[in-house]
């Protein structure tokens, strides 16, 4: 197995008696792109900061593969760069601003000319190169800072919430278009954000990060269907997350109680006293009462209807089952099976989408 192209171990960065970040080890694969998600102050602005040797850390070890010698720090800044929240762009025109680096760099101009317009064309802003900067919209803004960090071509880019002042037509539309050069450019990424939506479309992997430390690494789904704590499965949207306990187990399926309701989950060894139970509402199938029939679907539950939250794309379906749960549903299927608010329907969902998390002293505080 190759060496990751990044380790970190045993990291920490204090200033004065408060410690910011303390990570034990974190390894970036080369061609990976690792989303650090969490909530604001968790410590990951401050995280990228160390990687891209913006600051030093108080203890522990940055590793690069390619870094050996005295002058490392100089040849870790020549292989990254790295995007902010805001653009910080130059005074000056945006051609000005996105061909700096390569300036910086003695590039010869017929190059600089040709990789501007190259990067510019691929982020679709060829149009505003003899604009000034500072007549930019948000988003014009921000693209022009991408292209700068990509066109020196660096083997490390670091984003550091470069969505975050944009709105949401805008950011979509750069969402898109990131995703899209990201996986074409095949480069090593590591992006920050407390904002899920932009992680899950991005990310290979997640590393999800509380109060400095980093508290679950894993693929994108391992951490949306299996989050290893309640803080963890509210932050990525589980939505549906009930205190309950383990009461036994029946035909193969693990009983579990919660209140005067039991549902049935998946039996693996080990699982025993209190927990929480997590569904993710993508999981939850609504049928109308009259139309439901046996579907083998462990967990089959009457409800009714209390609330129907038109979110675009798809409702929100939120059902009294004796517990509320949540479903997704896309307005085609509400539209077909004419729900509504007080409609008497079924709640299903699999045992194997149960998640149980679990109910450690410590996690009662987030519940």
């Amino acid at each position: 197995m190759s060496r990751p192209y990044l380790e970190i171990s045993g990291l920490i960065k204090r200033y004065g008696a408060r410690t910011i970040l303390d990570i034990e080890e974190l390894a970036v694969n080369r061609g990976e792109l690792l989303a650090i998600i969490g909530p604001n102050g968790a410590g990951k602005s401050t995280l990228l900061r160390l990687i891209a040797q913006l600051e030093k850390p108080t203890a522990g070890t940055i590793r690069f593969a390619f870094v050996q010698g005295a002058n490392a720090g100089l040849e870790i800044r020549r292989r990254l760069s790295m995007v902010f929240q805001d653009s910080l762009l130059l005074s000056g025109t945006v051609f000005d601003n996105i061909a700096y680096g390569l300036k910086v760099r003695k590039t010869p101009r017929i190059q600089i000319e040709k990789k501007v317009r190259s990067i510019a064309e691929m982020l679709g802003i060829s149009n505003l190169l003899s604009a000034s900067a500072g007549s930019l919209s948000g988003g014009e803004a921000q693209r022009v800072s991408i292209a700068r960090a990509l066109i020196l071509e660096p083997e490390l880019l670091l984003l550091d919430e470069p969505m975050a002042s944009l709105d949401p037509p805008t950011k979509d539309l750069l969402l898109a278009d990131l995703n899209r050069i990201l996986n074409m450019l095949k480069m090593t990424v590591i992006y920050v954000t407390h904002e899920r939506s932009e992680a899950v479309l991005l990310a290979d992997r997640l590393a999800f990060m509380d109060k400095g430390k980093i508290i679950q690494v894993g693929p994108a789904h391992e951490v949306l269907d299996h989050p290893i704590s309640r803080k963890i499965a509210d932050f990525v949207g589980a939505e549906n997350v009930f205190a309950g306990s383990i009461a036994g187990v029946s035909d193969g399926f693990l009983r579990i109680k919660l209140g005067d309701i039991e549902i049935l989950a998946v039996n693996k060894p080990g699982q025993s006293g209190a927990v929480w139970v997590s569904i993710r509402p993508e999981h939850v199938t609504v049928v109308p009462a009259d139309r439901c029939q046996a579907n083998g679907i462990q967990n089959n539950f009457k409800g009714t209807i209390e609330n129907l939250m038109n979110l675009g794309v798809f409702y929100r379906v939120v059902i009294n089952c004796g517990f509320p749960i949540s479903a997704f549903i896309t307005k085609q299927l509400v539209d077909s099976m004419g729900l509504r608010v007080k409609q008497v329907v079924y709640a299903s969902f699999k045992a194997e989408r149960v998640h149980i998390i679990p109910r450690e002293s410590e996690e009662c505080a987030y519940g």
